[in-house]
């Protein structure tokens, strides 16, 4: 038996039956995900929660630049692989590669974050 149909049956054994929310599963280590467009939402909203945090901190530390943008990727990348690759532990291969899951939403939460980061900047550090 694979173990992601081992861990469907042990899920489907201890909810009873009863299917699981796309959050509640968001945050339970090693969650069983049907649908894989249900988990990339997943990625995709917490990149978009992560980006507009970093933002507001980026904003209200008078950070600049490069170093600025270099850090958000760097952290945006980071903590959206470990969460897939040891607090999911999904198997990379059934979602296109590391590759694909690293750069699901990337771009649009790196909008996001730059339009937060310059209204937060330029509203508390303005001459």
């Amino acid at each position: 038996m694979t173990s992601i149909s081992k861990r469907k049956e042990e899920s489907h054994l201890v909810n009873g039956g009863v299917k699981q929310s796309t959050w509640s599963k968001a945050f339970s280590s090693n969650a069983v995900w049907e649908e894989k467009d249900e988990f990339l939402d997943v990625i995709y909203w917490l990149r978009q929660i992560i980006a507009i945090i970093l933002g507001v901190i980026w904003g209200v530390a008078p950070l600049k630049g490069f170093l600025g943008i270099a850090i958000f990727c760097i952290i945006n990348a980071g903590v959206l692989y470990v969460y897939f690759s040891s607090f999911q532990q999904i198997d990379e291969e059934e979602y296109g590669g590391t590759w694909e899951l690293t750069k699901e939403g990337f771009m649009t939460s790196f909008a996001l974050f730059l339009v937060v980061w310059i209204i937060f900047y330029t509203a508390l550090h303005f001459d």
